[in-house]
């Protein structure tokens, strides 16, 4: 009998043979198939082990109007995991561990834009006041209330996003693909 696994990572569906096991590492994105893995960074983690003598040459200073610049420069802005404030007053391994079976039971898990992380469905929030846009191409609403949204929230940095619950993916598709022509 076949087993399935779905990558966490990248959402592959990955057929292991029951008399080899399962695979340790998903064979499309080269990811671990176990364990939720985030690495927290502190301040002190942040600073140089060894200070900077006259002989080396000075780096490049980099501004605030550098990290936003549009030139050809890649540059990022560092997104830090702020779960590392409640360390003191919460067990952030038994934290780890829940984002990592919630993650593991969830079918979808869209991917924070702000660190990248996956993000946990927190629940659904229902919309019943809402004004549809019913574009002339269309000749009627794209969407009509009530609908439901997914509503996920990253676990490393708290950003919540939403998404259309699947039951109203239907009306919206419906709604889109019979327009009047």
């Amino acid at each position: 009998m076949m087993e399935t696994t779905v990558c966490p990572w990248c959402h592959t569906e990955i057929v292991w043979d029951e008399e080899f096991g399962p695979e340790e590492t998903c064979p499309h994105c080269n990811n671990e198939l176990s364990g939720y893995r985030t690495v927290t960074l502190g301040s002190d983690d942040l600073e140089e082990d060894e200070p900077e003598t006259e002989d080396e040459p000075k780096s490049e200073e980099i501004s605030d109007e550098d990290l936003w610049d549009d030139s050809d420069k890649e540059s990022v802005v560092p997104i830090f995991n702020t779960t590392s404030q409640f360390s003191d007053d919460y067990d952030m391994k038994r934290y780890e561990h829940s984002v990592s079976a919630i993650l593991a039971a969830q079918l979808e898990a869209p991917e924070c834009p702000q660190c990248h992380e996956l993000m946990v469905l927190a629940g659904t929030q229902k919309v019943d006041s809402f004004e549809p846009s019913a574009p002339e191409a269309l000749g009627g609403a794209v969407l009509k209330a009530p609908f439901a949204l997914n509503l996920y929230v990253c676990p490393s940095c708290f950003h919540v996003q939403h998404n259309l619950a699947q039951e109203d993916r239907i009306q919206f598709v419906r709604n889109l693909s019979t327009s009047a022509e």
